[in-house]
């Protein structure tokens, strides 16, 4: 059996490519996702787990995940290989998404709704004026 549940929060806003050779929509992100455990005199630890999703899942990410937003994954892990630009193997372990949810609580969620409401995002928001 090959099945993953995670729940982080996005390092940054999901990043979207079309396949070249079935246009096939596929979002990639990366969760940060704290261990259980804090060893004492520690910080706790996070692990950086790269995530895919493809088509309708990957749609629905990419159009409503965010930067810092907490979310759950569940899906599969998978271990791919390729052969880089000096001819080295390379192995690349990922989890491909099988099911997306919002994980943050209703009012995290509206507050950071009403902030871009209010401001815009960084791509939106526009140039300031000289006040004189």
């Amino acid at each position: 059996m090959n099945k993953v549940i995670l729940m982080g929060r996005l390092t940054k806003d999901p990043e979207v490519r079309y396949t070249q050779t079935t246009n096939a929509l596929v979002a990639s992100f990366t969760l940060a996702v704290n261990r259980r455990f804090v060893k004492q005199g520690e910080e706790r630890q996070a692990d950086f787990i790269p995530i895919i999703a493809w088509e309708k899942t990957g749609e629905f990410c990419s159009k409503y995940f965010k930067k810092g937003q907490q979310v759950g994954v569940i899906g599969r892990m998978q271990v791919r290989t390729y052969d880089d630009a000096q001819g080295q193997k390379r192995y690349v372990t990922e989890v491909v998404a099988e099911e997306a949810h919002f994980a943050d609580s209703k009012r995290e969620t509206s507050q950071s709704m009403n902030m871009e409401e209010t401001f815009g995002t960084a791509a939106t928001v526009a140039p300031a004026q000289n006040a004189e």
